[in-house]
């Protein structure tokens, strides 16, 4: 499905998205830069990205998770277990800490799916805003993973890329059995 179809699609009564779920080659696919002829479609998008990933609940959400191949994300740690939400467009890491740091993570495109990621433990992006204004963002602990995820997920890469070929495969045939379960 084409972003422009997926963005102009009428939404359910919340305005979610559907989210991808792996393997779905779209989710494998890197996602182009937003150009200002993108800035309708973003602008659409924004609010349907943070209402998806606020009810699904989750603290970070990708265009490509929801079938737009746009270098957007949206990201929220809520720091101190308060709203602190983040729009990423064309974010690039610039920056990264030879430390590096292991967490456990998930993902809303592999539902209920665990596995230890080790990254730079800190790094520092550049994005534009949803403002148009360019911004750097240095962050370390859960936001800088939270970051690098979102950022892979741009790139065409999920958090089981970084696991061993076996745990991968032991998570993505875990997730197969458990849809094959539901559709029963």
């Amino acid at each position: 499905m084409s972003s422009a179809t997926l963005v102009d699609a009428p939404p359910d009564e919340a305005g979610l998205l559907p989210i991808l779920m792996a393997p779905d080659p779209v989710l494998k696919a890197r996602a182009r830069t937003v150009r200002d002829s993108d800035a309708a479609t973003v602008r659409k998008l924004l609010p349907r990205l943070y209402a998806t990933m606020y009810a699904a609940p989750g603290i970070g959400l990708a265009a490509p998770q929801v079938g737009v191949g746009l270098r957007v994300a949206v990201v929220d740690v809520q720091p101190d277990g308060k709203r602190a939400p983040m729009t990423l467009i064309n974010p690039e890491v610039i920056g990264a800490s030879a430390e590096l740091a292991t967490r456990e993570e998930g993902c809303l495109s592999l539902p209920g799916q665990f596995g230890d990621v080790t990254r730079p433990a800190q790094v520092r992006v550049r994005y534009t805003d949803e403002t148009g204004a360019e911004r750097t963002l240095e962050a370390e602990g859960l936001l800088a993973a939270c970051v690098q995820h979102e950022i892979d997920h741009l790139d065409g890469v999920l958090f089981v890329d970084h696991l061993s070929p076996l745990k991968r495969n032991m998570i993505l045939r875990r997730l197969a059995k458990e849809r094959r379960q539901k559709a029963r």
